[in-house]
């Protein structure tokens, strides 16, 4: 597969069928209505399928088959290592398509098919394998009571948990959310982004195939301001997990007090900090890194290191270096090898960067790209951007552009950057470049970060929670921490005769 070339993976995406379909109950079902939307590829602005356009009704559907899955046990009181066998089955399914995954979020979405095929795809394999694993490794409690009394501290699944998830990352959100909470013994609910539907739907088709029973796992598309607000207000969803902006996550709090008091797990917006000390000794790597913090995916991730304070002594020098990187990252076809930057997700999301970008170049130095682009005559792309010498009030410095866009900060000293670094109502990711150990450490502890990576960016793993502070919200997503989200803790006190 790495040694797919353009014309292969063209000619794989079009032997292409696509799932446009709810799947309700263990079965794909048009939307009560009959209404569609279109999948759109933002590449080259052809349409995909039509997509069920699903609303409360179906929301109510999918809800009642995912309670009575839970009520009768057929999922959420099986023996831990049979769970556990469904899942391994299905992280194995998930790499027995891969293509296939990796090509669904490529061409719905607009991300390089290469990274799909290698980060993607093989990412969500891998948490549903690591949550199976987990599975039958996490134990209960015995609190240390007297003789004569027994207490149990247990942790037990929620029941129906909702998952709204974002068009960044389709199929590894997905996975993020519903690995956990299947693996707690929960039925789940799956809005998934309008934009990027079709990952998902895949997703569902193999969790059946895997042996998840019918009404477990559910996935129903459609729009936010219809299905994912039913979803928000349903008076027999117990949880509600969300990754998207911080403004859709408050709207979700709202509708858990407007409705049954759910718990509600919002991942929202970010403006991540990355901080370069003069003391850092190799700068071509933090260059590198600098780069990929803002470009990769186009820059479209929540904690995108959009930006970078930069010590005055080097910053000339280090911006050279990243105008190189960036001119070297143009945007092309998502689905050739050669490409270093996909697509932007549609129309209104590139149309948003580039009011940003016009009004940046009015305030700030821009350095490099600032354009609009085509491939080919079509599609949805905008060039690698750098300004430079951004003020810190800058709406470049201070909003979520979600786009490849980098503001450069000159700073004086290390108090400085760090206040800068924390003047955001944001707080998802940090990072921190320099030599010196107890810089390293002093600076991590002061950053107000759900995430601090040293000498590198955006550093994850399943081992370790996600999530962020202040206005990024306060969901963990990966880790065992995330099992937490979907679960109780409950109680069981037994007197006996001592």
């Amino acid at each position: 597969m790495l040694d797919n070339t353009h014309e292969d993976w063209k000619s794989r995406a079009a032997g292409l069928t696509f799932r446009g379909q709810a799947f309700i109950d263990g079965k794909f079902t048009d939307a009560a209505s009959g209404k569609t939307f279109d999948s759109i590829n933002p590449a080259t602005g052809a349409v995909l399928t039509p997509v069920a356009e699903c609303d409360e009704e179906d929301i109510n559907r999918a809800v009642a088959a995912g309670r009575a899955a839970f009520e009768d046990g057929r999922w959420s009181r099986m023996a831990p290592g049979d769970r556990k066998a469904v899942m391994l089955k299905l992280a194995d399914l998930i790499r027995d398509n891969l293509e296939e995954m990796a090509l669904l979020d490529s061409l719905d979405m607009g991300k390089l098919v290469t990274d799909a095929a290698t980060i993607d795809a093989p990412g969500s394999a891998h948490f549903f394998q690591w949550y199976a694993e987990a599975i039958d490794k996490v134990y209960d409690e015995v609190a240390p009571t007297g003789p004569g009394d027994l207490a149990l501290v247990s942790r037990v699944p929620l029941g129906v948990v909702g998952a709204v998830t974002p068009w960044n990352f389709p199929l590894d959100m997905a996975t993020w959310k519903a690995a956990a909470a299947l693996a707690a013994g929960n039925s789940v609910v799956l809005k998934p982004a309008e934009q990027s539907p079709l990952s998902a739907l895949r997703l569902a088709e193999l969790a059946a195939e895997a042996g998840i029973p019918d009404g477990v796992f559910n996935v129903v598309p459609g729009f936010g301001v219809t299905a994912g607000k039913a979803l928000g207000l349903h008076m027999d969803v117990d949880c509600l997990a969300f990754t998207g902006s911080t403004a859709i996550g408050k709207m979700f709090m709202q509708y858990s007090g407007q409705s049954n008091l759910k718990q509600v797990w919002p991942e929202t917006g970010g403006k991540s900090p990355n901080l370069v000390f003069a003391d850092c000794e190799d700068l071509d790597a933090a260059a590198d890194m600098a780069a990929f913090g803002i470009f990769f995916n186009q820059g479209e991730v929540c904690s995108a290191n959009s930006r970078l304070y930069v010590e005055r002594s080097i910053k000339d020098a280090f911006v050279e270096k990243l105008i190189a990187r960036a001119q070297a990252m143009q945007p092309g076809d998502p689905l050739d090898p050669a490409s270093r930057m996909g697509a932007i997700v549609d129309e209104k999301q590139t149309q948003g960067i580039m009011r940003f970008v016009e009004e940046g170049k009015k305030t700030a130095n821009l350095v490099t790209g600032g354009e609009r682009v085509s491939v080919e005559g079509k599609g949805c792309f905008v060039q690698p951007t750098i300004f430079d010498d951004v003020a810190h009030d800058n709406p470049l410095a201070r909003d979520e552009i979600f786009g490849p866009v980098l503001s450069v900060i000159p700073f004086n000293t290390e108090e400085q950057a760090v206040a800068m670094a924390n003047d955001s109502i944001y707080g998802l990711a940090a990072s921190v470049w320099t030599d010196n150990l107890s810089r390293a450490c002093r600076v991590s502890d002061k950053l107000m970060a759900g995430t601090v990576s040293v000498n590198t960016v955006d550093a994850l793993s399943a081992m370790t929670p996600f999530g962020g502070m202040k206005q990024s919200g306060f969901g963990r997503d990966l880790s065992l921490h995330s099992l937490e989200k979907y679960t109780a803790l409950k109680t069981t006190w037994i007197k006996y005769k001592a």
